[in-house]
């Protein structure tokens, strides 16, 4: 076992643009390293593609929501008109089912933007208060002006020296490690 995973949480390269740090983030994926994140002030676009992101599961899950919504909304009327209270007021149907859509609609969304927000929550781990890239000393700067990639120690090819070997031939302004 590798004595750095106890203590160290890996290595940390700033760099001067977005531009570079894409750059770094597909060198360090052709190199073969898997555990890394980068991390910049705002959003970037060629970024998910250069760390190859998985698609996003959460459509899927606010698809899922809405379908369940849909169907709790109609079934709950129509429970309620056919079985908890039916009245039959001038020889109207008891499952009239065009009055029961404004608030098949309303339960259809609910249940979408929820179920999304829970499994977006999931995803992104949330909430999170604290993870160990925290502790570099300049990461303050990455809501500002400041463009970072950290290589975990988890990945398989990681070794302290000649990962920050690596980082360095990427030309970033500095390396440092980041403990846990």
């Amino acid at each position: 076992m590798n004595p750095d995973i106890r203590t160290l949480h890996g290595l940390v390269a700033e760099f001067d643009s977005a531009e570079s740090l894409v750059a770094a983030v597909r060198r360090a994926r052709a190199a073969g390293f898997r555990e890394l994140d980068a991390y910049a002030p705002f959003p970037v676009d060629e970024l998910p593609d250069a760390l190859e992101l998985p698609d996003s599961h959460i459509p899927y899950v606010m698809l899922g929501g809405a379908f369940t919504g849909c169907a709790a909304g109609l079934c709950m009327q129509s429970y309620a008109n056919l079985h908890s209270y039916p009245m039959n007021i001038g020889g109207r149907p008891l499952n009239a089912w065009p009055a029961f859509i404004p608030a098949t609609v309303e339960l259809t969304i609910l249940f979408a933007v929820v179920s999304g927000l829970i499994a977006l929550l999931l995803s992104l781990r949330l909430p999170a208060i604290y993870h160990p890239v925290f502790n570099h000393p300049d990461f303050r700067r990455a809501s500002r002006d400041g463009f970072f990639l950290c290589i975990e120690c988890g990945d398989r090819q990681f070794d302290r020296e000649s990962t920050a070997d690596f980082l360095h031939t990427l030309s970033p302004m500095s390396v440092q490690p980041v403990e846990k």
